[in-house]
């Protein structure tokens, strides 16, 4: 059986799905703060919050967990920087307290939704696995850190792990059932064709004088459902071989904020409008993949790569649910 840590989640709900599917059992547990009932609907679910023992033990207790896929961290940039304990206490003390529940219960096998916000300011073009990690905000460290709990685990406890530094994660369900739902809502995709749909008024961009060929922002955006391919290819590399592990997952290309916006206009055929800001605290001005070690080592074949296909699903999927989960 796996745990699915956070499995009611944007990405995590997916994962249960493409597990199901893969006839692998599955539990989740959600606290349902930024989670959706509605997105895990027919799944066992053990309620509870991983700050709380007690409640990470009830998700243990009577399941024979094989592995656990932990999506549960906070992971607002922006909120990080204003709430560094809220960041703490939920992704380093909680996992703590996950790991702990592992040891116990004699689980051995992790795979933990990590980031390339690790790797703070690149100083080179694209990211591998070896680029120091030097994150610029409170989010970065705290997965920082888990990766560096994880890698003493190995080594304490012999707890096998694989963590994934995704970089940006957008899309929705190609099937059109699960979707990004989140309040509120802080990434640029969502923003971007809810305001092509008309619930807001404008996107705004944080800062127009980067160091980029048009002065925004440059991301590497990669579709949650090859994501979720690279979790069970991760999970059939632990079954076979323990050991502690990290991949990048990217589409190995960049695109700016302005580039999204463009590109969201010719998938709804709607106007976006946009406004320039301020600089957000904690932001670099370019994150892009390289990808070439999870293509090589776990067989890694992203489907859906193109900006454009990420950008269709979420459509898709904005306008079957223009209010998200909520009715």
């Amino acid at each position: 059986m796996v745990l699915v840590v956070g499995g009611a989640g944007y990405i995590g709900s997916l994962m249960v799905k493409h597990l199901r599917r893969r006839g692998e059992r599955v539990v989740v547990f959600d606290n349902f703060s930024r989670g959706h009932r509605a997105a895990v609907d027919g799944v066992e679910v053990v309620e509870g919050d991983l700050r709380r023992p007690a409640d990470v033990e009830r998700a243990f207790a009577g399941h024979d967990v094989e592995c656990v896929m932990h999506f549960a961290a906070l992971a607002s940039v922006g909120e990080s920087v204003k709430a560094a304990a809220l960041y703490y206490d939920n992704n380093v003390v909680g996992c703590f307290h996950l790991l702990e529940a592992m040891r116990r219960h004699g689980v051995e096998r992790l795979i933990f939704s990590s980031s390339a916000a690790t790797y703070g300011e690149p100083r080179e073009i694209p990211i591998t696995e070896q680029h120091p990690q030097e994150p610029t905000n409170p989010y970065g460290e705290t997965k920082r850190a888990v990766e560096q709990m994880l890698r003493w685990y190995q080594v304490a406890h012999g707890l096998s792990s694989i963590s994934l530094r995704y970089f940006n994660a957008a899309g929705a369900d190609p099937d059109g059932e699960l979707g990004e739902d989140h309040s509120p809502e802080e990434h640029l995709i969502p923003n971007v064709l809810l305001t092509a749909l008309g619930r807001r008024e404008v996107v705004q961009v944080h800062g127009t004088d980067w160091p980029t060929p048009d002065g925004t922002c440059v991301r590497d955006y990669v579709h949650i459902a090859d994501l979720c391919s690279a979790h069970y290819l991760a999970l059939e590399r632990l079954r076979r071989r323990p050991g502690c592990e990290a991949f990048n997952l990217g589409s190995d290309r960049g695109h700016s904020v302005l580039e999204v916006i463009a590109a969201a206009e010719r998938v709804s055929g709607r106007p976006v409008p946009w406004r320039g800001g301020p600089r957000r605290p904690g932001d670099p001005a370019r994150l892009v993949a390289s990808s070439a070690r999870a293509r090589e080592v776990l067989g890694w074949s992203p489907e859906h790569a193109e900006l454009e296909t990420i950008l269709r699903h979420a459509w898709s999927w904005l306008e079957r649910h223009p209010s998200g989960y909520r009715k």
